[in-house]
């Protein structure tokens, strides 16, 4: 049966629904958690679950679309809400704010003299609130407007819930900040945050060293790369201006040392996103997000607990609201997953009438359901949406053709996992890909779609070979796979097996990979304690052990050598560089 989304959250204890829309909290809204978890419930209940219950192909988030790294969206769906919200600890102060927007004023606040002088009377401050909101509303809904809010204070939170349809009709976003009190209160609309895109995309790719005074062709290459880092930090994609501008100004807010909240909604996207400041983010805002996921019906477990508590939206579709935490990560040159902007630290399935929180079930990073998809892939036996290469939009995999691309979509997707995850996950991964890409019955059809095929390919290498390269990481820190320390014998003749595994490799030739190849070895090469020790004393002061020490040591130096060679050939027959295999 279908979940009444009038009744949801009506069993949360420190909230009391009047109405479908009417809401009043008993708790004071004075610091920003309790201001974010009022927003919670409302927004959830408005924004995805009366959509939800009002359109019968309501689009449910795929659970793999809140992984990192995020896919495009290429549908809007405009019968769908859409808001872009700030929020900030402190009273707003117009004339010092970075960013424009309409003022409402709120009649408990005392103001200073030029807001008495402009409202002098209680009624005069609700008939200005109600003008200004009035004017920013499309004609449509004017009248209705009035007629529910002519003699209310809308500055209220209690307000706010019926309010919310019709703030979801302005483009641009609305402000709530505290009153002279401490209390928490809608004090503007129609703001317009600054996003300048430009400035930061460049700063950035200068601080992270992709970018180089005055080298153009360096910047046109990595540009990309830059600018999907830039947004991943902040939990999006490349995507509209109204998410930009959300990421962009949470980023200037961050670096301000405000203490604030900004949300959003996207009608492609249909997630409710939150960057706010908080006392275990150091570096950057706080990122997460909120959606209706469908669950997969191969998650039997997760779903026959879900069912048990009641957790189910839609139990035919298998709906769920999952809510995802993140973490960002700073950008490291010397790491192969360099492009590992931001990881997913918690998911919270959230029950639609009690607000119940359950960690326990895990449907984003279940590593099984991921080998599952890709044998549906390679099979032609998926079904599901995948947005290729940012233009084209693909449903099925019924061709061989539309199996390369969303095989490629869901190398790209997950490219950093496999580098990362586990031996047995890695090997089925690969056993999987080898028994299609190398399958003697496929290769009449591939040499059809050469190009694509290599596309697909040269993802695969690249993942392949950036595997080796993060066992060479592991194996730099002299550091076993339980985290056991290695002895230096160990750590040699690791590093030079993979070394001799890779030059054969190469052949698809990534040189940011062999960037990292000849960085990693030369760190090890430059051991004061191994050179010291073993490199540098006699030959014949040098125990069986020290001598075996030494003749790993000159095959690394010799292996070293000859992928310096081999970068110096490639760079003598292609003057520029490779682009990022990872955009």
């Amino acid at each position: 049966m279908t979940f009444d989304w009038t009744e949801a959250f009506s069993k949360l204890p420190h909230l009391r629904w009047t109405a479908a829309e009417e809401v009043e909290s008993s708790r004071r809204l004075d610091t920003l958690d309790k201001l974010k978890d009022y927003l919670d419930w409302v927004h959830i209940k408005q924004c995805i679950l009366k959509p939800f219950a009002e359109l019968p192909d309501y689009p449910l988030v795929e659970a793999r679309s809140l992984l990192p790294s995020f896919e495009p969206e290429l549908f809007e769906h405009k019968e769908l809400p859409g808001f872009l919200l700030v929020a900030f600890d402190r009273p707003v102060v117009p004339f010092e704010e970075v960013f424009q927007f309409d003022r409402l004023y709120n009649i408990m606040d005392a103001g200073d003299g030029s807001q008495a002088l402009s409202c002098p009377l209680e009624n005069n401050v609700v008939e200005q609130n109600i003008h200004t909101v009035r004017s920013r509303l499309p004609k449509k809904f004017q009248e209705d407007f009035l007629k529910r809010f002519g003699s209310k204070d809308i500055t209220y939170l209690e307000n706010y819930a019926p309010l919310l349809r019709y703030l979801l009709e302005m483009d641009r976003a609305h402000v709530i900040s505290k009153d002279a009190y401490g209390e928490f209160h809608l004090s503007g609309i129609y703001a317009s945050l600054p996003a300048d895109l430009d400035s930061e995309i460049k700063r950035f790719g200068l601080r992270t060293g992709k970018f180089a005074p005055g080298d153009n062709a360096r910047y046109e290459r990595n540009r990309l790369f830059v600018y999907q880092f830039l947004m991943e930090l902040y939990g999006f994609s490349i995507v509209s201006e109204r998410r930009t501008a959300a990421a962009l100004f949470s980023r200037r807010l961050f670096r301000m040392g405000e203490r604030f909240l900004v949300r959003v909604m996207g009608q492609s996207d249909r997630t409710i996103t939150t960057l706010s400041s908080h006392p275990q983010a150091k570096t950057y805002p706080r990122v997460e997000k909120v959606a209706l996921v469908r669950v997969d019906e191969d998650q039997k477990e997760a779903i026959e607990q879900l069912e048990k508590g009641g957790f189910f939206v839609d139990r035919k579709r298998n709906a769920v609201l999952l809510r995802a935490v993140y973490r960002q990560h700073k950008f490291n040159p010397k790491n192969v997953r360099q492009d590992r902007a931001l990881s997913t630290t918690r998911q919270e399935v959230i029950h639609p009438l009690t607000g119940e929180i359950r960690t326990d079930i895990n449907i984003l990073k279940d590593s099984y359901n991921m080998i599952l998809r890709l044998n549906d892939i390679v099979r032609g036996e998926y079904l599901g949406a995948v947005t290729y290469k940012r233009r084209e939009v693909l449903f099925n995999t019924e061709t061989h053709e539309k199996r390369l691309k969303f095989l490629f979509t869901w190398l790209t997707k997950h490219q950093r996992r496999i580098i990362g995850y586990s031996d047995e996950f890695y090997a089925k991964v690969i056993k999987v890909l080898d028994s299609y890409l190398l399958a003697p019955d496929n290769f009449e059809t591939f040499s059809a779609m050469h190009d694509l095929y290599q596309e697909v390919w040269s993802r695969y290498s690249y993942i392949q070979q950036a595997r080796k390269v993060k066992l060479l990481e592991d194996l730099a820190e002299r550091r076993g796979k339980s985290g056991q320390a290695r002895s230096y014998l160990d750590q040699l003749r690791g590093i030079n097996e993979i070394l001799g595994d890779l030059k054969f490799e190469i052949v698809n030739y990534f040189d940011e990979l062999v960037i990292g190849v000849l960085a990693i070895g030369e760190r090890v090469a430059s051991d004061s304690y191994l050179r010291r020790t073993y490199v540098e004393p006699p030959e014949d002061s040098l125990t069986p052990y020290g001598k075996d020490i030494r003749r790993q040591y000159r095959r690394l130096v010799g292996q070293l050598d000859e992928f310096a060679g081999i970068r110096k050939a490639r760079q003598e027959r292609s003057p520029l560089p490779q682009l990022s295999a990872v955009l």
